[in-house]
């Protein structure tokens, strides 16, 4: 006997044709919630409350064997983050015929009237709360998040501001999604959300939205250490930006002095040259970068930030070298695979007292900087960087690890003296 699967909205029988309410009245077995047994109360079926789902599993194989028309009541679409993958993984692909509803996130989208084929969708239900920090941090144009008791809209509020992400959402609330008590709630300030009020059937919508003419207020800037939300940054890739810890230590290990020539190599966003051109106005700052949306954001952080003294090239860093002049210092943020060629080029134009620090976050890039130092004998020292920063989940405090950088600083005059 063919096992049915029947998502059901909020609004009960209301939310169903004919042909699937003929097929529900046909069952001599219903499973399901309280919420959707309830909607049957007066059918003559055996029902069965889903609790433990092994139990229930075991249940369905024995009501199976005995011929049973068995029909399973879910909620929306039984195979987005529902039953159905459960029951797809205990019985026969032929055993099973799903008949779903209109997802919440489906719903969601339509009464928010913006279209959803680009949406990220994640659930939270019963799962650790890494998972959005996670995602948020991959700067979707709309991310849907299915919530639980745990991971409710107050704490994905609270870990949404805490990121301090240069990506900005409108935060949508939406409540009982399809029923008489819908709610859907822009929500702009954490006041806004009572937990106490708010439906146990809800769901957060995550919709980018475009800041125009934005301005700083420069006066009111720290001298060093810029917040990374305040640099624009690549569209789809947010955590593409020298977090603003690394670049305080990448500051003191370049050892800056007035009236210097400093190379940025692999600028990215800018975000470096631009701590750099603001400490020391009287210094000329070159930020060498191949992509073009990164030379892009780096004019357009020059111009937010107001700074004069940077040079943007678009091109890549070991065919344009040798026209720029002498550096006293340089960083390399980004090498695109040619560390050990770009070494070679830049020791034959540093100076001897010059510095190089270059960040590094993989294994193997470490392991060829350190085998070309080594080579050409010149003095190193390795920092590795480890940083988490406390993150507020509800009432309790825990540390979100950044990943993790290693930082060489390094200059060539032990082997020139030699």
């Amino acid at each position: 006997m063919i096992i049915k699967i029947v998502g059901i909205g909020l609004d009960g029988k209301k939310s169903l044709t004919d042909s699937v309410l003929e097929i529900i009245n046909q069952a001599t077995v219903l499973i399901g919630g309280d919420r959707h047994l309830k909607y049957f109360s007066n059918h003559r079926a055996k029902k069965k409350v889903i609790n433990n789902l092994e139990t229930v599993i075991n249940g369905i194989k024995k009501y199976q064997k005995k011929g049973e028309n068995i029909v399973i009541l879910a909620t929306g679409d039984p195979l987005f983050f529902g039953i159905g993958r459960i029951l797809l993984n205990n019985f026969l692909w032929e055993e099973l015929e799903f008949y779903p509803h209109s997802s919440c996130v489906q719903l969601a989208f339509n009464k928010l009237k913006i279209p959803w084929q680009d949406a990220k969708f994640i659930s939270l239900h019963g799962r650790e709360i890494d998972l959005l920090i996670k995602e948020l941090k991959k700067s979707y144009e709309k991310l849907a998040i299915l919530t639980d008791k745990e991971n409710n809209p107050l704490v994905i509020w609270q870990i949404y501001q805490q990121l301090k992400s240069s990506i900005n959402y409108d935060f949508w609330l939406c409540e009982n999604l399809g029923s008489q008590e819908e709610k859907i709630t822009k929500i702009e300030k954490e006041d806004s959300i009572n937990l106490n009020l708010i439906s146990l059937l809800n769901m957060v919508v995550l919709v980018r939205k475009e800041i125009n003419n934005f301005t700083l207020d420069l006066e009111k800037l720290p001298l060093i250490g810029l917040c990374d939300k305040l640099f624009k940054t690549f569209p789809d890739q947010e955590g593409l930006i020298t977090k603003k810890e690394v670049r305080l230590m990448i500051l003191g290990a370049l050892a800056l002095q007035e009236k210097q020539i400093i190379w940025d190599i692999g600028a990215g966003t800018g975000s470096v040259s631009i701590e750099i051109a603001r400490l020391i106005n009287s210094s000329k700052i070159y930020a060498i970068e191949k992509t073009t949306m990164g030379v892009t954001l780096i004019k357009e952080n020059c111009q937010r930030f107001q700074v004069n003294n940077i040079q943007v090239i678009h091109d890549y860093a070991e065919k344009i070298i040798n026209n720029l002049p002498n550096p006293h210092r340089i960083f390399i943020g980004g090498n695109g695979g040619n560390l050990t060629n770009l070494l070679e080029i830049i020791k034959t134009k540093i100076n001897d007292e010059g510095k190089i620090v270059i960040a590094l976050a993989t294994i193997e890039n470490l392991n060829e900087a350190l085998q070309w130092l080594k080579k050409n004998n010149w003095h190193y020292e390795i920092t590795n960087l480890q940083i988490s920063k406390s993150l507020a989940i509800g009432k309790n405090t825990r540390l979100n690890p950044l990943n993790p950088v290693n930082i060489i600083t390094a200059n060539p005059l032990i082997s020139r003296e030699k």
